[in-house]
């Protein structure tokens, strides 16, 4: 995957997976969001990462982002059942790889952040009152249930905070898969405030990281957010959100993600582009006709 990522060419990732199933019907308004549908829908998850590799994009993210062992129990599943879930997401990615017949195409298994199973809004806060050690006993099982399943690569997104980044690149370390890390971030901040620099050399002489960047942030703060990931020495990935705003139970503002941005982006140094909440499919295929 690593070798992917330095290629001159640049790759596509898909869009929000949990906007094109609310665009499809399916009410997300539920504390495992998305993964919900992995146990009610798996045909739905199939085909909304269809649609997006049929857009152009080359990398899928799984629906795992808020499935956790502690979510599920809540609801009477057993962490055995769990596991078989989290390990479906990345079959349900494959199949509709193999149903597009998209060869080259990756399968990035979602790795979210300790606040989005907490359901709470707190993966846009961060500072959680665990410790480092804390947080990586919390994201070991569902990380290793993830890596064992065979995904191409963990996403490591919408982290908001450095701490719950070195608890998540010591287990990546461990495991010895590869990896992406990307935060969650307000101007050239984390969401918990810390400077992007000091995030991003988290990631510095790690080689299980093969790419850092951004994520479910406003269009606005790319640009800048790449010029500070480029110092790690690494790809850059960047999926920021359309640039609505989430706030009373509604999306709100103008739509600010455009194929003139993404073009900005891939000048500036970004070797993976695509988005995250309100981007959907055909967004997708406006950046992968301008990246062709």
């Amino acid at each position: 995957m690593g070798s992917a990522f330095t290629c001159e060419s640049p790759l596509i990732s898909d869009g929000g997976l949990a906007t094109e199933l609310e665009a499809r019907g399916h009410d997300l308004s539920d504390p495992l969001w998305s993964a919900r549908l992995l146990a009610d829908a798996p045909q739905e998850i199939t085909a909304v990462h269809a649609a997006y590799f049929r857009a152009g994009a080359s990398i899928a993210t799984t629906a795992s982002y808020q499935a956790s062992f502690d979510g599920f129990a809540a609801r009477g599943v057993g962490r055995d059942e769990v596991v078989v879930l989290l390990r479906r997401s990345v079959e349900l990615a494959k199949a509709a790889r193999d149903e597009v017949g998209a060869r080259d195409a990756w399968v990035a298994a979602s790795v979210g952040p300790y606040g989005a199973a907490l359901a709470d809004g707190s993966e846009y806060r961060g500072r959680y009152g665990l410790s480092v050690a804390e947080l990586a006993r919390w994201h070991r099982p569902r990380l290793e249930a993830l890596a064992a399943a065979g995904a191409d690569v963990l996403a490591l997104e919408t982290v908001p905070d450095v701490d719950e980044a070195e608890a998540l690149v010591e287990l990546v370390q461990a495991v010895g898969v590869p990896a992406w890390l990307s935060y969650t971030i307000e101007g050239e901040r984390t969401r918990a405030g810390q400077p992007l620099k000091d995030a991003f050399a988290v990631a510095a002489g790690v080689d299980e990281i093969v790419a850092v960047g951004v994520n479910c942030c406003a269009p606005d703060d790319v640009l800048p957010a790449i010029g500070l990931a480029r110092a790690s020495d690494k790809p850059v990935i960047v999926y920021p959100n359309s640039g609505e705003t989430w706030a009373g139970g509604a999306w709100t503002g103008d739509r600010r993600f455009s194929a003139g941005l993404a073009r900005q982006w891939l000048a500036a140094g970004a070797r993976i582009i695509g988005g995250c909440c309100r981007v959907g499919p055909a967004d997708i295929a406006r950046i992968a006709e301008l990246a062709a």
